[in-house]
């Protein structure tokens, strides 16, 4: 019996021994495939980081680009709006440039050379154009003539000896010809508002018809405005007449040639420059 006992306990470890290396087996193969697999995801992940890193590394270049472009034009447009405009208040067309360029190609080149910008182009053009078209084709009167150009603002003043008998508001009839090519000029462009102002020497004046420095000046702009609505068409909304008397000389009022300098008429201007180019 004890035998049989033995011989059966013996049968049994041995087929448990059997069954536990078979587990082990198939548990080692196991862990050799998740070890597989293991790998295998390490290496995709891997890859996948090395992609994603390169992504970025790209993305950070465009990005630098974009910026880096964005700067160049941020550049460009400013300097494009500083050669384009005059303190914001004027554009220039290609066909506005091409005439200005035309322009100063007429002009003495000592004088063009003077410019520095734009803008000083503009101005010299501007002012030879303008000067060429109210004053006579002889040139008789350029030298009482004077024009300054401030942002577009034109401002041409007119040696009172043009226009006017000393101590006198009453226009000359010399002058009606420089008047009608002014006026040729303001009624060019709708939108303009011009201001005629009247300046005088210090000397005193007074009479039936004068108080006073005060009173001529205005009287002086007054009789031009008139002259300019009555007899020329120009459009009265786009008129003023002022008096400045002799509260803004040009130079010391200290012998006969500057006083003479400072009695003048200043017509103050603004153009649309295509259009006064295009006058011209």
């Amino acid at each position: 019996m004890k035998r049989i006992i033995l011989i059966t306990l013996i049968s049994a470890g041995m087929l448990g021994s059997c069954v536990s290396k078979k587990k082990y087996v198939e548990l080692e193969n196991n862990l050799h495939s998740t070890e597989l697999q293991l790998a295998q995801t390490t290496q995709e992940k891997t890859e996948l980081e090395e992609k994603m890193a390169a992504i970025e590394r790209r993305v950070t270049e465009y990005n630098a680009r974009i910026n880096s472009l964005k700067d160049s034009n941020d550049d460009l447009q400013k300097s494009n709006d500083e050669k384009l405009s005059l303190e914001g208040v004027a554009l220039m067309s290609k066909n506005t440039k091409a005439q200005m360029r035309e322009t100063l190609a007429k002009m003495d080149p000592e004088v063009v050379a003077q410019a520095k910008t734009l803008e000083d182009s503009i101005n010299l053009a501007v002012g030879y154009n303008l000067k060429s078209s109210i004053t006579d084709n002889d040139g008789g009167e350029e030298d009482d003539i004077t024009i300054d150009i401030d942002k577009t603002v034109v401002m041409i003043s007119v040696s009172d000896k043009l226009l006017f008998n000393t101590a006198s508001y009453r226009v000359n009839s010399k002058a009606h010809g420089l008047l009608k090519r002014l006026a040729e000029v303001i009624n060019s462009e709708p939108s303009l508002e011009v201001m005629i102002e009247g300046h005088t020497d210090p000397r005193s004046i007074s009479n039936a018809v004068v108080q006073d420095n005060w009173d001529l000046s205005v009287k002086r702009a007054t009789s031009i405005v008139r002259i300019l609505q009555e007899q020329y068409g120009v459009a009265p909304e786009k008129l003023i007449a002022a008096g400045r008397a002799s509260y803004m000389p040009l130079v010391d009022n200290d012998n006969p040639d500057n006083m003479a300098k400072n009695r003048r008429t200043r017509i103050v201007i603004i153009p649309d420059l295509d259009k006064f180019f295009s006058l011209m």
